[in-house]
């Protein structure tokens, strides 16, 4: 078995997300794999089992437990598969439903599955402001608290300024216990620079991490949010720049269909770290 560890949402291994990369997980159970991603330390690795052709199952671990579905793991799994195997479609199965993706020239493009959202109101979000400090003036009323979804859940929170987004100060204990209640993955916290460029940062606490520098399901699940609430005119391609602010600079391309019920896709580059185990 080979783990590979790569970075996506870049070119640089300094900067992007690192996602641990496991091409054929062919008899692996899953406290194997458990163990594997706890061993590898990143926010996520991808367990990949063939299934014939350019086809395979996918499994996503944090180093704590399971996930349903991970952007940037997908795109680092394409882009390796493709450095392997050559360019071209890559049909996934993963726990939340079929993945496509596309990949080509160190770049890779996923389709989610369909987006949802949902209101977030009352004791929750008082919750959620809670933990996180923000007070309601921090926020921007132009993009309303939501809960969105393109493969697993995350609240949608939109800062009212760039500096607000930069102080990133919450309160783990109980972020970790509410987003566990609630069954989230992470928390996008965005702020609108223009009408299709985005800022983002995303707290994962039940990842075992701080903060994720790049969150490509974050980043669909916004994307469909925005598609549903009209708050971006589709089709139209997003930019989404994340993890600047912890260093790890990371870049996503949002694509959005006019039809509301499309998947969204994710599009960024990856790059391979060190060598492989």
């Amino acid at each position: 078995m080979e783990i590979l560890r790569y970075s996506a949402f870049t070119d640089d291994p300094a900067g992007g997300n690192p996602a641990g990369v496991v091409l054929d997980a062919t008899g692996l159970a899953e406290s194997d794999m458990q163990r594997i991603a706890a061993d590898v330390g990143y926010s996520e690795t991808a367990f990949l089992t063939p299934r014939g052709g350019r086809a395979a199952t996918v499994r996503y671990f944090s180093s704590l437990a399971e996930v349903p579905f991970c952007g940037h793991a997908t795109i680092a799994s394409a882009v390796a598969y493709a450095e392997r195997f050559g360019d071209g479609p890559i049909s996934l199965a993963a726990p939340v439903g079929d993945i496509a993706v596309e990949s080509a020239g160190g770049s890779a493009t996923l389709r989610s599955v369909a987006p949802a959202s949902k209101t977030l109101g009352g004791d929750v979000a008082v919750r959620l402001l809670a933990a996180l400090r923000y007070e309601p003036e921090d926020l921007d009323p132009a993009l309303p608290l939501r809960v969105a979804y393109a493969g697993a859940w995350h609240p949608v929170v939109a800062a009212a300024s760039r500096a607000r987004l930069a102080e990133l100060d919450y309160d783990k204990t109980a972020l970790r216990e509410l987003m566990a209640e609630q069954g989230w993955t992470t928390v996008n916290l965005v702020w609108r620079e223009r009408e299709t460029v985005f800022h983002a940062r995303n707290p994962f606490p039940p990842g075992g991490v701080y903060e994720d520098p790049a969150t490509g399901a974050a980043a669909a699940a916004f994307g469909g949010y925005l598609r549903e609430l009209g708050l971006v005119a589709a089709p139209v391609t997003l930019t989404v720049h994340q993890g600047h602010d912890m260093g790890r600079p990371s870049l996503l391309r949002v694509g959005l269909d006019a039809d509301p019920a499309a998947g969204v896709t994710v599009t960024g580059r990856a790059v391979q770290i060190g060598q492989s185990a």
